[in-house]
């Protein structure tokens, strides 16, 4: 059977603390019934904020749900007031973590460099960064392929391979993120094809797609991407489950 699709999200700092509890036990229902999880058509992962990483680990501890946190320091532990370690993630029971977005890039001015180092130690610690990639300004796809690879390869110069699953590439062009529609899919195709291609050619990882993605995005991108990174379209549990089916029907089309 071909590796399940990844869908997730981050909730960003959108949700209060009880209202993140009762989000994820809404998608903890759905995870345990829906069939494109049970069969193992889609893996889902979910980063929500700091203060509930603990008891939403606590909730889906009985479904395959992946918990990541949304950002984590570059520095071992130690005396670092105000930041979380990579070890102190993994030991809660983290899967994954989300590096690089462009909001951090753009509002708290991470360069590559600390991208780098986060990286480095998420690994390090058997986490699996969700690695965020993409274009400033609209243009040509091509052009923004050379764009996210240069990000890609200048983030993981220092990381060892293989690399493989433990890698996942979000392609996020920012001049996307938060608008109405996506970029076009055959952008979006053009660049996650070359994106794939170029990271099975240098030691593996995964390319799903981020921003302002939507239900029907993943059926017209079919075969391009490897998942979805899904914004405040899933701010209602129930939308997941429109995902879900969407992975559904896919997996029927592609044995007709």
């Amino acid at each position: 059977m071909s590796a399940p699709l990844l869908i997730g999200t981050s909730l960003k700092m959108y949700f209060g603390y009880q209202q993140t509890l009762d989000w994820c036990r809404q998608v903890a229902d759905i995870a345990q019934r829906h069939p494109a999880v049970t069969q193992g058509h889609a893996a889902l992962f979910i980063m929500p904020s700091f203060p509930t990483l603990a008891p939403v680990l606590e909730i889906v501890r009985d479904t395959d749900i992946r918990i990541g946190a949304q950002n984590l320091s570059d520095q071992p532990p130690g005396a670092w007031t105000g930041e979380v370690s990579a070890a102190m993630l993994a030991e809660m029971g983290c899967r994954c973590v989300e590096i690089g977005h462009a909001e951090r890039r753009r509002h708290f001015h991470e360069d590559e460099a600390l991208i780098a180092a986060k990286t480095a130690l998420a690994m390090a610690q058997g986490l699996s960064p969700v690695l965020c990639v993409g274009e400033v300004d609209e243009g040509d796809p091509g052009l923004a392929a050379s764009e996210c690879i240069r990000q890609i390869d200048s983030v993981l110069a220092d990381t060892p391979q293989p690399r493989g699953a433990d890698l996942i590439v979000a392609y996020e062009p920012h001049w996307a993120i938060g608008a109405s529609q996506p970029a076009s899919s055959e952008h979006i195709s053009t660049v996650c094809l070359k994106l794939q291609a170029h990271l099975d050619a240098h030691g593996g990882g995964r390319v799903i797609y981020g921003g302002s993605a939507g239900p029907g995005l993943l059926s017209r991108l079919e075969g391009s991407v490897q998942g979805m990174f899904l914004g405040r379209f899933v701010h209602d549990a129930r939308a997941f489950e429109q995902i879900l089916d969407e992975v559904m029907t896919l997996q029927a089309a592609s044995h007709q």
